[in-house]
């Protein structure tokens, strides 16, 4: 790569650092991801415009003056060494006091929310993925265009006020484009340096290109995708994600055809692109005729992270019949960087699960991973995806204490009675939530900006989540699979087949959170029982009976017209910290308050050597199966990721996701490394790991958080 590219992306990366102690130190230690948002002003900051008494905004006219007036003020973005304009700053949606529009009240659900510890996700951004290949051919003034041509058709008052706020919405984003031209024009008979005033000329062209027309080239194509996801994180962090390389392979293709750039010019744009947000990006998967859709650009995309090799959110798709040099290239840049990038996503299981909903093999195939856990088809679904959980370590407790406190015999064949009568509660209390979600989010929070890059809401004049979208795949996720699984199977074990324990004593201990007499003795006791993830165990046996449950239960909630499709899926999130606190102490020997496991991982511990194969033969088996994913969260110590281990380490991904698997986040991480830099993170600002779905610098983590990752660490 020539010398002065990889002195400017030098730059950009120190420059990052810079930006991430700023957002430190202005706003505390953040727990999410690390996006590429930079820290607001010190001074004259943007502040929000309430509608509503009690202090927040709602509702498309709220949202509308809102985004319209911080993008008439967001300051602009301007650096000589970056090939693109641009970068967000202020979290809109967070700056709200309340996320839901109180005049739209769920009362009705918060008892059993409270009851199960249900993350309901009413009032949250929806999880879904735009379509940027709509934008990309139609540009800005073509979305307004459609508009117009739809508004002639759609006429009703409602209507009319919906097309009138995209109006607006485009023409401010159009004039946040603007503001940031005339700017590149003052920096441009400021700069000193030839060969930064030509890369501002050429930036300043390049926006002036796109600010109405549809971009043409490579670059253009970059910058059209930054501005448009730039403004929507703004708008509500949302804007997920696409297959990339297939995004801007005709506009590479033709760019190297006509002579308008080399290689090295492509893998400078693509870093620059990849430094200015973590998005998640999907590179490959089956083109449908026995191939796989990855290309060159596929590849320049990773040389281009390896350029940049800062937290980043690649997917790399894993098939039959993958580019199997593509893979190899994502090994080794996984082994070399050990910065938890790329991860992978396994397209059998996905597809065949996705499927069983009723969908073809087509759609199917269309389907990518564009968050921390979540699947999306771009622009034709609304999803919900990673929003709402289902604490079932907590519907296990509110089980086992019916069965303890009141008048029914105390045996597993009970105790899982009642689990399966609460759990059935708490999933449809969590539909039900879904439900008035969707039929009051228009009036709460109207997806402006996604709705511009999805199929149906500009062609009918309606919100996303007002009946516009192609299809509502709905998510539920349940938590806390390992603790309930080896709950019931220390309780089957140690009560009634080796009756070295009686209800009572259990009861009892985990009252006293096993801290009196012979307490430690009890917990290790039952920790010590076959357990989720050590193969043919007790444990593994109700991981997968508990996993059938909740998810023939979730998908029983789905509408007779399947209008209204309901999908499962096991993950927590990083909300294992909060979901443990609800919960008391546990039969498989865990304290109360302590974090639920992580997603569908067993429980840290439950093999002596970490056991990679083991943890992807057991996360395979409790698979949902309905095309959401349960994520297997894979921690490898450095000694082990080395390239001569490549083939071992691509065997098991390959392993997992021929068992049925669906997603798997890496970390290599070395253990002394991350200890010390959780006693001192700031001496190690570049340290990047992957949380859950999501990766963050571990120094922008609380220490609650990075203990999360400490936890999974020591004991694996």
């Amino acid at each position: 790569m020539k010398e002065i590219y990889l002195q400017r992306l030098t730059e950009l990366k120190k420059q990052k650092a810079i930006q991430t102690k700023e957002k430190i130190a202005l706003e505390g230690l953040l727990d999410e991801d690390d996006y590429g948002r930079i820290a607001v002003p010190k001074e004259n900051a943007w502040e929000i415009i309430p509608n509503h008494e009690d202090g927040s905004f709602y509702g498309t006219d709220g949202w509308t003056k809102n985004f319209c007036n911080l993008m008439d003020n967001h300051p602009t973005y301007i650096d000589a060494n970056d090939a693109f304009a641009g970068r967000w700053m202020y979290f809109m949606s967070k700056m709200r006091p309340n996320k839901w529009n109180p005049d739209y009240p769920y009362t009705h659900l918060e008892e059993n929310q409270k009851k199960y510890d249900i993350i309901h996700g009413i009032g949250d951004d929806a999880h879904f993925a735009p379509d940027f290949s709509l934008g990309l051919q139609l540009g800005w003034d073509g979305l307004l265009s459609k508009i117009d041509s739809n508004n002639k058709i759609n006429s009703s008052a409602e209507q009319n006020e919906f097309y009138a706020a995209h109006r607006k919405a485009i023409k401010a984003i159009q004039g946040w484009i603007q503001r940031h031209i005339d700017d590149i024009a003052i920096k441009i008979k400021e700069e000193k340096s030839p060969e930064l005033k030509e890369n501002l000329i050429q930036m300043k062209e390049t926006n002036e290109a796109i600010i109405h027309q549809p971009p043409k080239t490579l670059r253009q194509a970059c910058q059209w995708i930054i501005w448009y996801h730039l403004a929507s994180r703004t708008y509500n962090r949302d804007g997920a994600g696409g297959q990339i390389d297939t995004l801007l392979q005709p506009f590479y293709e033709n760019d190297i055809q006509q002579g308008l750039i080399t290689k090295d010019d492509a893998i400078y744009f693509l870093a620059c692109f990849l430094i200015n947000d973590p998005i998640y990006w999907q590179l490959g998967g089956p083109d449908g005729n026995g191939g796989d859709v990855a290309s060159e650009i596929s590849f320049l995309i990773l040389d281009a992270a390896d350029k940049i090799n800062t937290s980043l959110n690649i997917t790399v798709r894993v098939h039959d019949h993958m580019n199997e040099a593509l893979y190899q290239k994502s090994l080794e840049y996984l082994i070399k960087n050990k910065n938890a990038w790329p991860r992978f996503s396994g397209d059998k299981g996905l597809i065949a699960g996705f499927m069983k909903n009723g969908y073809s093999e087509d759609l199917a195939r269309k389907r990518i991973a564009v968050g921390c856990n979540w699947m999306s088809l771009p622009g034709l679904e609304y999803t919900m995806n990673d929003l709402v959980k289902v604490n079932m370590a907590k519907v296990f407790e509110v089980s086992f204490e019916e069965m303890i406190n009141g008048d029914q015999e105390n045996s597993t064949a009970q105790l899982w009675s009642n689990f399966k009568s609460h759990l059935s509660i708490a999933i449809q209390t969590a539909a039900d939530g879904i439900l008035h979600h969707l039929k009051y989010q228009k009036y709460n929070e109207p997806e402006l900006i996604l709705n511009l890059l999805s199929y149906g809401p500009l062609e009918k004049g309606k919100d996303v989540s007002d009946d516009g979208a192609m299809y509502y795949n709905l998510s539920i996720d349940g938590a806390g699979i390992a603790i309930v699984a080896d709950s019931f199977a220390a309780i089957q074990q140690r009560i009634e087949k080796e009756h070295r324990l009686d209800w009572n004593d259990l009861s009892h201990h985990m009252q006293t959170n096993f801290e009196d007499e012979n307490g430690e003795r009890i917990r290790l006791l039952l920790q010590n029982s076959e357990r989720y993830g050590q193969g043919n165990t007790t444990g593994d046996q109700w991981a997968k009976v508990i996993s059938a449950f909740f998810s023939k239960e979730v998908k029983s909630k789905s509408t007779q017209d399947n209008r209204y499709c309901f999908i499962p899926g096991l993950f927590s999130w990083a909300n294992t910290v909060g979901l443990g606190k609800a919960v008391q102490a546990t039969p498989n020997g865990r304290k109360a308050h302590q974090p639920i496991n992580h997603g569908a991982n067993p429980t840290p511990g439950f093999v002596i050597d970490g056991g990679s194969l083991a943890l992807a033969r057991a996360v395979a088996e409790v698979q949902p199966g309905f095309g959401n994913t349960a994520p297997m969260q894979w921690e490898l110590d450095p000694t082990l990721a080395k390239q001569e281990h490549a083939d071992v380490i691509g065997a098991i991904i390959k392993t997992h996701f021929e068992l049925g698997g669906t997603l798997i986040n890496v970390n290599i991480m070395d253990k002394s490394q991350v200890l010390a830099a959780h006693e001192n993170p700031e001496l190690y600002p570049d340290l990047v790991v992957r949380i859950t779905g999501f990766t963050a610098y571990f120094a922008m983590l609380t220490k609650e958080f990075r203990q999360l990752v400490v936890d999974r660490i020591l004991e694996n």
